[in-house]
């Protein structure tokens, strides 16, 4: 190919995409339907991101997948009555040209495909969501939901509790959510209504709550009712002290984004969901190492069988950690984390078992804390029932991130260059590294990465929703 010809193909790309840009907007905001491509969003993606994604597919097909021949089948979805759900737009437009040299027949190839998202439904009645802390996870936690925001997602963030500051307080909270150093900038405008205490974020209206404890609230008095309380401090992680939210008039049930102590109900999206009933008031969603980990210990368990593994962490610091050698009461940490790899304890692996009863006693775990801000590795060392090889393997864990119902969950690359820092912003709970892999009999050694701080926001997002009866169905279907 001419270098001509190089570069006028990567215009025509631009062009279609740019075209392609709008119709996923108005997918969105106007009927809520969201379109992936092999289980990367494409909503509020940029000219640029969206050429880029559909490279994704020789990854997962090994064929070539372009703009071009998935913008007619955009351009149809556009036109049909579709209910709010997920659409894939990536394996519908791998399966339409299988054996097609034009788009003839696309109406009736989605009318086929799509045809459980015809039925016309509206979204249920708007849902009010409470952030009660404002941390790393509470911040990410924001932007999802900013972006997220829609006529065809019911969930609205209303509000966010933080503990009573001094003046210039919200700026400066503001400023931490338009700017972080490691996830970037905030994609949009932030205002800050100092007098309301509030931030209007992409047009979202959050309103800051100050309060040095729950029982201080009434939410009732910003007109919020109902609401999913997500605590993001970690203070309280039983039902009593989780409890204290639902004394508050106006908050219904509450959400812990950190591991749940005693009867609690851990839940690891995907994998369990299915635990969380209507009368659930407190649920948790577990850690971001358990999310990581779990999907992949259970498509592992359905095929080969778990006899006995070990769970090493090699996770990027946290803020529970000292910037320089000072007091800590946990056993290590209180040297600098910014020098120091620290050896430390995980609960990680056995909260598995909460999630996934059948590995319960199977496995052991523990941490090392490194030198990074953000994105971490679990290396898992198993030993099977059934024996493999690596090709096999890696090819049972490649169709697990495409076609599984795990596929949202679990993702996978076989780049030999891939370092932490290419997976900061990562919506997967967890990304299989299979140029890593080794399996040899009963043997394997997975190493598997995560963005420990956004990819598991996106899984506390979906415990969200199916806390408050927001769920989507996804199509192609499974």
């Amino acid at each position: 190919m001419s270098p001509e010809k190089h570069l006028l193909d990567w215009q025509t790309s631009q062009t279609i995409a740019e075209t392609i840009s709008p119709l996923l907007g108005q997918l969105y905001r106007h009927k809520g339907v969201e379109v992936l491509l092999f289980g990367k969003t494409l909503v509020n993606a940029a000219t640029i991101d969206i050429i880029k994604t559909h490279r994704l597919a020789r990854r997962y097909t090994g064929t070539a997948l372009t703009p071009e021949q998935t913008l007619p089948l955009i351009k149809a979805l556009s036109e049909m009555e579709l209910s709010p759900c997920r659409i894939d737009i990536g394996q519908l437009a791998h399966e339409f040209w299988q054996g097609r040299d034009d788009e003839h027949g696309v109406k009736d190839f989605l009318h086929t495909s799509l045809l459980g998202a015809m039925n016309g439904e509206t979204v249920t009645e708007p849902r009010d969501v409470v952030l009660y802390g404002f941390g790393r996870i509470g911040r990410l936690l924001t932007r999802l939901l900013v972006e997220k925001s829609g006529p065809g997602y019911p969930l609205r963030l209303r509000a966010v509790v933080v503990r009573g500051g001094k003046k210039g307080d919200l700026e400066k909270r503001a400023s931490l959510l338009r700017r972080d150093s490691v996830h970037g900038q905030f994609n949009g405008s932030i205002v800050v209504d100092e007098e309301r205490k509030a931030i209007i974020a992409n047009g979202n209206y959050i309103q800051f709550i100050y309060a040095n404890k729950p029982e201080d609230v009434d939410y009732t008095n910003y007109g919020i009712n109902h609401a999913l309380v997500v605590d993001n401090t970690g203070v309280w992680r039983d039902a009593e002290g989780l409890a204290q939210h639902l004394e508050c008039k106006g908050a219904e049930k509450v959400l812990l984004t950190a591991p749940g102590k005693g009867d609690i109900k851990n839940v690891v999206f995907g994998v369990n969901d299915n635990v969380i009933q209507p009368e659930d008031t407190i649920v948790s969603a577990a850690s971001c190492t358990t999310n990581a980990i779990t999907p992949v210990l259970k498509a592992i368990n359905d095929k080969f069988g778990v006899i006995s593994g070990h769970i090493e962490t090699v996770h990027s610091f946290t803020n529970d950690q000292n910037l320089i050698d000072n007091f800590h009461s946990g056993e290590r940490r209180g040297r600098s984390a910014s020098l120091n790899m620290v050896l430390t304890e995980t609960g990680a692996a056995k909260a598995v078992a909460k999630a996934l009863p059948e590995l319960a006693g199977k496995l052991t775990g523990n941490a090392i804390r490194v030198p990074t801000p953000n994105v971490s590795m679990a290396i898992a060392n198993l030993n099977l029932e059934q024996g493999t090889d690596k090709e096999a393997l890696n090819a049972y864990l490649r169709e697990m991130a495409l076609t599984s119902e795990l596929s949202a969950q679990i993702d996978y690359t076989e780049s030999t260059e891939i370092v932490s820092t290419d997976l900061v912003g990562s919506r997967f709970a967890g990304v299989v590294d299979g140029a890593a892999t080794i399996a040899q009999d009963s043997r394997c050694v997975l190493y598997i990465w995560y963005d420990n701080e956004f990819g598991y926001s996106c899984q506390v997002v979906h415990c969200m929703e199916q806390m408050m009866g927001v769920r989507y169905k996804t199509y192609p279907t499974k």
